[in-house]
């Protein structure tokens, strides 16, 4: 078995929305509010049955079909199918209004950046600017929210990679979608039972026995942007990942925080300082209803420590819509 069916069996009030190919997740606030994000637009659907008793041994037989676990002692259950799409559930006490209960499916389409293109997720000139960032090994951090596309984008611009370079992809849960031939993929393992829990930091240290010529991190959520940093800061340049925010200015603070995770004593002009000079190019990318778009890229030449600032070049800002010459 390698995706559904693991769990259909246990979900059948629900199949017919797991398995509609334009559906890309599936949202039960309990037993009896249960809503989809369709084509990019999120809404109710009225016809589903279900009760709590039914919503919770459904909850606690995958969490078992997947190897895991959920109970009062454990409340929370985060586990991916064989396919790549991910289960979240809730239970009570800690969840309020029920069993909650959350599948996003993994989309095994490859998008290219002419797709993204065409789609206006990018205007043609940003397209051919990211690709020359890409092949010119600048460092880029895709910024943008929860379901904004960042993956999407990242794989799209990772295919610019040439072929002969040595490329390591690091994730919590694998979702890049990059074919080539010298590839590396590293997964984290979260602690099960008597078994140690693999980190991105432990991932992150190891793959420099593996002559990496590239390093594509999944996501950057915690202490690890700070191996991160050390990785860019010792020539491991062109660089690709993905950091959760809503602006690129945040997307620079979120990165910063995640340095300070990490639990070093560096003082915090120090950590901006090696930021600014290890960190290229900045991306946010954003969704509203319906669509998904680029909406600002950075370039970052520096920090000024007396100003408290980043040294920053507009390269695209979709508002003005505008490419460098």
């Amino acid at each position: 078995m390698t995706g559904f069916e693991l769990i259909l069996p246990f979900l059948r009030p629900i199949e017919h929305l797991i398995l509609d190919p334009d559906i890309s997740e599936i949202m039960l606030n309990g037993p009896e509010r249960v809503f989809i994000e369709q084509n990019g637009y999120l809404k109710p659907v009225l016809d589903v049955k279900l009760t709590e008793k039914s919503l919770m041994i459904a909850v606690k037989n995958i969490a078992r079909r997947l190897g895991d676990d959920i109970s009062e002692a454990k409340p929370i259950l985060d586990s991916r199918l064989p396919d790549g799409s991910r289960v979240a559930a809730v239970i009570p006490p800690c969840s309020v209004n029920g069993v909650t209960l959350t599948i996003r499916k993994f989309n095994s389409r490859h998008f290219a950046l002419a797709d993204l293109v065409r789609t206006a997720t990018l205007p043609e000139c940003l397209a051919s600017e990211l690709i020359r960032f890409v092949q010119d090994r600048k460092n880029i951090l895709i910024s943008g929210g929860t379901g904004t596309g960042k993956t999407t984008l990242l794989n799209a611009l990772a295919s610019y990679i040439p072929d002969e370079q040595r490329l390591v992809i690091i994730e919590d849960t694998s979702e890049i979608q990059i074919q080539k031939p010298n590839l590396v993929r590293l997964e984290a393992r979260r602690e099960q039972f008597d078994i140690p829990a693999v980190t991105i930091r432990d991932l992150l240290k190891a793959t420099l026995r593996h002559r990496p010529d590239r390093i594509i991190l999944g996501e950057i959520r915690g202490g690890e942007a700070f191996d991160l940093l050390q990785l860019l800061n010792t020539g491991h340049s062109g660089t690709l990942s993905t950091v959760h925010a809503t602006s690129a200015q945040q997307g620079l603070a979120r990165f910063t925080s995640c340095v300070l995770q990490s639990g070093i004593e560096l003082p915090y002009h120090a950590i901006k300082s090696n930021i600014a000079d290890s960190l290229n190019v900045i991306v946010q990318i954003e969704r509203r209803p319906g669509q998904r778009f680029v909406s600002e890229v950075l370039e970052i030449r520096g920090y000024d420590p007396d100003a408290d600032r980043y040294d920053m070049k507009p390269v695209y800002t979709r508002e003005e819509q505008p490419c460098r010459n």
